[in-house]
């Protein structure tokens, strides 16, 4: 696929800017908890949501209270879990309704598994369970079966989504493209150009969301297979970028 250069623009420009966290703003660790958010970057965002009015918003797969503890003291406007959580810009927080039950016997058996497959991790996100394989890559096959088990001790309330590394059972019926919708419905996002930035699989949804609503889309890293009109070849790549906004 062949990427034109990403149009001139700068934070005066009437945007409303989207950013995924793992892969995109900060380099994707061995594990989940291993993450470091530079200073630098937290100043730069800070600096962006000033200049962009508010209209700035993390899109990741990440809850918001992990968000949050990343980039304390920064507080941004999010949707965490690909879509299931959002926190509007006037700092109300939206989430799902799931049955407790079915979530906890899932959660039993990925965490049984987990335990006896040296490499592996479960992230309990309260409303997804992300089952990581990075430390042991041979297991992927073994854990995607493992992943699809649980799925049926949810009986339809969650459904399966791939990652780097990772396999995991989110609630059915949100992504990150919905949570990009629902952000564009709102103030200050409303009447914006949306600018979103991401890496992975699960930001392919809402390229085709900004895709549609004739904003730009930025694949970061490997071009291949995305609807994404636009790429970035690295995290390093995406903070200059962003620094010359």
């Amino acid at each position: 696929m062949t990427f034109a250069s990403i149009p001139a623009l700068n934070a005066d420009s009437h945007l409303a800017l989207f950013l995924d966290v793992d892969g995109t703003l900060i380099e994707i660790a061995a594990t989940p908890h291993s993450v470091i958010v530079p200073d630098e970057l937290k100043t730069l965002l800070r600096s962006l949501s000033t200049r962009l009015g508010g209209g700035i918003a993390l899109v990741s797969g990440r809850s918001i209270p992990i968000l949050d503890a990343l980039f304390a003291p920064l507080q941004l406007t999010a949707a965490g879990i690909h879509g299931c959580e959002r926190r509007t810009a006037a700092g109300r927080l939206i989430h799902p309704t799931i049955d407790m039950d079915r979530f906890a016997a899932a959660r039993r058996e990925l965490a049984a598994w987990s335990r006896v497959h040296a490499g592996t991790l479960l992230e309990d996100k309260t409303y997804a369970l992300a089952l990581h394989y990075r430390l042991a890559p041979q297991l992927e096959s073994a854990a995607l079966a493992e992943a699809q088990r649980a799925l049926e001790a949810l009986q339809g309330t969650h459904e399966l989504q791939p990652g780097k590394f990772v396999f995991e059972l989110r609630p059915v019926g949100y992504s990150k493209g919905r949570a990009i919708e629902a952000f564009m419905a709102e103030e200050p996002f409303r009447g914006r150009m949306p600018l979103f930035i991401g890496d992975d699989v699960t930001d392919e949804d809402g390229f085709s969301v900004v895709n549609r609503l004739g904003g730009i889309s930025i694949r970061v890293g490997d071009p291949s297979a995305t609807l994404a009109t636009y790429r970035l070849a690295d995290v390093v790549a995406v903070h200059e970028w962003l620094a010359k906004l």
